[in-house]
């Protein structure tokens, strides 16, 4: 988010596209190539109009090492203090040029790793939850300045088989920030509509702005209103009235991000949320629609 709160923007770099069609249709035809599913998604809010992109395209566009990813046109690299991220990527479903530069300089650096299902295929790891961005865009001409988080996530099974639905959300603090998890799992103690057996998982944690993590009691549940597209959300705040939705940046059949304001930890706080349905995901007529957002080139 923009110092000045008028703009936002995630990128998210995707090796095996976790939301990708072509990846769900290529497993059940038998194995896949993960690296055949790349994509750099750049969603960007704000003054500037909502930008959207997320082109999936194959291992020959994809080279990476231990510091630096390239995927097409786009690339991220990392010289021990500062992500560089090149963006040159065409909007969807207008398209239209995004291209410029994204810097992230973390104010440290977590060791830090969480698994998210029992058996361990999904972690979750928070590297910084603490950054300074700044924003230097061509195409639109745009700059700004803000704070940020930076964070990846692993798994060797498709999100779908390990998960129902989750909540998450990344608040700023004086001192750092706060994340909150709350994933249902399929496993034994609920079940679903189809009657199959969940169980959750739940994280609430303090990151300093030195690295440091702790854990604390996560407050009591709080409802948001349902998207557009009727998708629930749910977060954890201090009070019954103390977290409301100040703007729905993404609404979709089955994800759904979100700017919260309210209190937590008894400060007043704005929170970047997301809700993800995999139930929703996994539908045919969701799977069917994805391609319009998602396109492919090799």
């Amino acid at each position: 988010m923009s110092d000045d709160g008028r703009h936002g923007l995630t990128i998210i770099a995707f090796v095996g596209s976790v939301f990708s069609p072509y990846y769900a249709w290529a497993r059940r035809r038998g194995a896949a190539d993960p690296h055949d599913h790349c994509a750099l998604n750049v969603a960007l809010y704000g003054d500037a109009g909502k930008r959207w992109t997320m082109t999936e395209r194959g291992r020959g566009a994809l080279s990476r090492n231990e510091t630096s990813i390239r995927i097409g046109p786009s690339a991220l690299a990392w010289d021990g203090t500062t992500l560089t991220i090149n963006i040159d990527e065409t909007t969807v479903p207008v398209p239209s040029r995004l291209r410029g530069t994204v810097r992230v300089r973390p104010s440290a650096l977590t060791g830090a790793s969480f698994a998210l299902d029992e058996a361990g295929l999904h972690q979750w790891r928070p590297i910084a939850p603490c950054a300074a961005v700044e924003v230097d865009l061509a195409r639109p001409d745009l700059r700004w300045r803000g704070h940020g988080y930076l964070d990846s996530n692993r798994g060797e099974a498709p999100l779908e088989s390990a998960f129902v639905r989750w909540d998450w959300s990344r608040a700023s603090l004086p001192d750092g920030a706060a994340v909150l998890y709350h994933a249902i799992r399929r496993g034994s103690d609920s079940t679903d509509s189809d009657g199959r057996q969940n169980d959750e998982r739940a994280l609430a944690l303090r990151f300093g702005r030195d690295g440091g993590v702790t854990s604390f009691e996560a407050p009591h549940r709080i409802a948001l209103p349902d998207t557009l597209w009727r998708l629930p959300r749910e977060t954890r705040a201090d009070t019954d009235a103390a977290m409301t939705v100040a703007a729905t940046f993404e609404d979709s059949p089955f994800y759904a991000r979100s700017l919260l304001r309210g209190t937590l930890l008894g400060e007043p706080v704005s929170a970047v949320h997301e809700s993800l349905s995999l139930d929703r995901f996994a539908a045919p007529w969701v799977q069917a629609m994805l391609p319009f957002r998602m396109p492919r080139r090799k």
